[in-house]
């Protein structure tokens, strides 16, 4: 009894250390953005997590099999699924703040740039590979596409973009210019 005591507590804390990711600058318990989720969503935290891993995990399959299908010649195919892979990736991310606090989020200062870029690029890859049917430019439009993703996701992550500039550095001898 008293071994499953200690295991729910820390499974508690494990918890709460990843809610606290998710919270605004202010990290206090008022935060709105966890307020507003937990308003209109009868699911428990934990659930919220299995909810994103498993959008996160739909989406990297659907793009994957998108990549493929560019292989194959099919680009409208590969279009559609790349970018519906994106966008559901994305859209799990919603079970952890809230859909209104997540677009707010998306054009904060920080991830701004990105935020511009990804929905750019998630256009101009449907146009180039399901519109124009040009490989070359769907190709690279998927490129930008997940480098802005990236680019994104880390912003989420306290010092990620930091160390991902100090790698970029430290291989290739020259300043980050992003």
């Amino acid at each position: 009894a008293l071994s499953s005591g200690i295991n729910a507590e820390y499974g508690e804390h494990r918890m709460e250390s990843i809610r606290s990711v998710f919270r605004s600058g202010n990290g206090g318990d008022d935060d709105e953005s966890l307020i507003g989720m937990d308003n209109h969503c009868n699911m428990s935290w934990e659930n919220r997590l299995y909810a994103f891993g498993a959008c996160f995990v739909i989406g990297c399959f659907l793009s994957v099999f998108g990549t493929i299908e560019i292989w194959l010649g099919k680009y409208s195919s590969f279009a559609v699924l790349y970018t519906l892979g994106t966008i559901v990736a994305l859209a799990g991310t919603c079970f952890l703040r809230g859909p209104m606090s997540q677009i707010k989020k998306m054009f904060d200062k920080d991830r701004l740039i990105a935020s511009i870029v990804l929905i750019a690029s998630i256009i101009l890859t449907i146009v180039c590979g399901a519109v124009l049917k040009i490989a070359v430019l769907a190709l690279v439009c998927c490129v930008v596409q997940f480098c802005a993703f990236t680019w994104y996701t880390l912003s989420y992550i306290p010092y990620a973009r930091n160390a991902v500039k100090s790698c970029f550095s430290g291989v290739t001898g020259m300043t980050c210019p992003c």
